[in-house]
């Protein structure tokens, strides 16, 4: 009996002291984007009328453990064993020993971009123009740019031909050879910054030759054919026609796109879109409006049930993970682009959820 104790005293000890390499994803909080959060509108629109909105359209979070969290075998275990929490290898959240800090920096830069398409898409869908342009996002370290061109400049070509697209910039760039130079026809960031200030087009363009060099090789073992970099990354930027802010602190990653613009289109159009029904969801969006795939899906479901929500919008790449265990009183609704998001809340509003498209296990 003793010696019996003394192991499962041992064992328990183990359990606690020794470390397993696990984290822990558990529901987060989720944020009405009609309404309020730490007492200021989550979307602020300015310089376009407005109207009045009731009901939910709620993005939802997911919470994870730290970087740093060292989880132990009974704290795995329990995890395991619980409905409202999902154990996963560390390395899924945190790959190639990324710390959390700069896990934390990626997930507000993707949060930031998933705000500006969010404005691009509401918009659009609500063919209202907005004016797009290709920009320098970033410019890398010690390479030809550095220097030369910076974050912010717009670039309207290269080597004469004019770019509409950020691909439109590498593809033109790796015509050349390394060692070849080539030219960027820019408007300065500086100029275009007061520019779009002011609600009109980038003007001034000057040329900048750069050198290109050879970029490294992908697969020292199989190394490809010579292509030329400059060392930049194009991104986009726009100028919109009035003022849309989205004010929401302490929340990462691009899943809460589709919501943001839903908000944005309740927010221009009279009438509500979800006919004061509580709806969630998730997803990220791009420019055009298409709906993409996002982590964590069983964990934002247990949080929108939790909060109150009876719709919650599911990303189509996402709906067999979800439809496998969705929470009592959820109704799964599929969506593949944020024009069928809309059309969804349309049938929600009236009365009649036997017309949306569900989703399947299999």
């Amino acid at each position: 009996m003793l010696a019996s104790t003394l192991i499962l005293i041992a064992l328990l000890c183990a359990g606690v002291l020794i470390p397993v390499p696990y984290s822990e994803m558990s529901p987060g909080p989720t944020v009405n984007t009609l309404g309020d959060a730490r007492g200021e509108p989550v979307l602020q629109i300015k310089g376009h009328k407005t109207y009045p909105t009731s009901g939910h359209l709620n993005m939802t979070t997911v919470r994870v453990t730290g970087a740093d969290y060292d989880m132990n075998i009974v704290e795995a275990v329990y995890g395991w064993l619980a409905h409202d929490s999902v154990i996963v290898p560390h390395d899924t959240l945190y790959p190639n020993g990324k710390t959390e800090e700069e896990s934390t920096q990626e997930n507000a830069e993707e949060f930031s971009q998933s705000q500006e398409s969010a404005k691009v898409a509401a918009l659009k869908e609500l063919k209202i123009p907005v004016t797009s342009r290709v920009v320098v996002s970033t410019v890398v370290k010690d390479s030809a740019a550095q220097g030369k061109l910076h974050a912010g400049d717009v670039i309207k070509a290269v080597d004469g031909t004019a770019v509409t697209k950020p691909e439109d910039v590498a593809k033109l760039v790796t015509l050349r050879k390394p060692g070849e130079n080539v030219v960027f026809t820019i408007v300065p960031a500086k100029t275009a910054a007061a520019a779009e200030k002011a609600g009109k087009e980038p003007q001034g363009s000057e040329e900048i030759t750069l050198t290109t060099r050879k970029a490294p090789s992908e697969d020292p073992a199989n190394p490809s054919e010579d292509r030329a970099i400059v060392g930049i990354q194009a991104g986009t930027d726009h100028t919109f026609p009035f003022e849309v802010d989205i004010k929401l602190a302490d929340v990462g990653g691009p899943s809460a796109g589709l919501m943001f613009s839903l908000g944005i289109i309740d927010k221009l159009t009279p009438g509500d879109l979800t006919g004061g029904e509580f709806v969630a969801g998730t997803g990220t969006i791009d420019d055009a409006g298409k709906v993409g795939p996002i982590g964590g899906i069983n964990m934002k479901l247990v949080g929108a049930r939790n909060a109150g929500a009876r719709y919650f919008l599911t990303p189509d790449d996402n709906c067999a993970a979800a439809a496998a265990d969705t929470p009592s009183g959820l109704t799964l609704v599929r969506v593949k682009t944020l024009a069928d998001a809309k059309k969804s809340l349309d049938t929600i509003r009236t009365g009649d959820p036997a017309g949306l498209p569900s989703c399947s296990a299999g």
